[in-house]
């Protein structure tokens, strides 16, 4: 039999054993993973077969208020908008059960509502948003259109009712939905779609 030229078997033959050696030592390296690797391939498979699962569903914001349970500043933000506002430099956060931070008081009057939480955001250098979140009664989205539009607001009544106006650097918006008042009064801070946002997040 010809031999390849080149070809040293004196070479050829410890470099095979060698590299069946390493084989060998790969393979005992890997055996104590070989159960895990089945067990996973097996839950693959299996849950590419099985049913979907439906998330839990989460309770809106809206429902806990309405059902009257517990709620706080950091409930009534959703994550994003939450973060933006922390992350305001030298902001401060009070949270409390004062009533609502309009400029019309006689509207507070007339819809008397039972406030769940009220967070006033406000700066260093005078910038503020006061937000709240409260329970009115039925007829509430009624009078508060005829009573804001009376003041200069803009309306519109969709599925809910919202109100807003600005004057100079102050913006005030109003919705009312399900017995639910949320108003907001944001005075030289202006966090993009700030109220749209947050009624967004309350009502889900």
């Amino acid at each position: 039999m010809a031999r390849t030229g080149g070809r040293n078997s004196w070479i050829a033959w410890p470099a095979g054993l060698l590299c069946a050696a390493v084989v060998v030592a790969l393979a005992w390296l890997a055996h104590p993973l070989l159960p895990v690797a089945v067990t996973w391939a097996g839950d693959m498979l299996r849950a590419s077969t099985s049913e979907p699962v439906a998330a839990p569903v989460t309770e809106s914001v809206a429902t806990r208020a309405v059902a009257a349970g517990d709620i706080d500043c950091r409930a009534l933000y959703s994550d994003r908008l939450w973060a933006e506002l922390t992350w305001t430099p030298t902001v401060l956060l009070s949270q409390s059960a004062a009533p609502p931070a309009t400029s019309v008081t006689a509207l507070t009057d007339a819809l008397a509502p039972a406030v769940r939480v009220s967070c006033l955001w406000r700066t260093d250098d005078g910038r503020t948003i006061a937000s709240t979140l409260a329970n009115v009664g039925g007829e509430a989205a009624d009078i508060a259109e005829a009573s804001l539009r009376g003041q200069g607001f803009a309306c519109s009544a969709d599925a809910a009712l919202v109100c807003a106006r600005t004057s100079g650097d102050v913006v005030e918006e109003h919705t009312l939905r399900d017995g639910l008042w949320l108003s907001s009064v944001e005075t030289a801070w202006h966090p993009d779609a700030y109220g749209a946002r947050l009624a967004a997040h309350v009502w889900g």
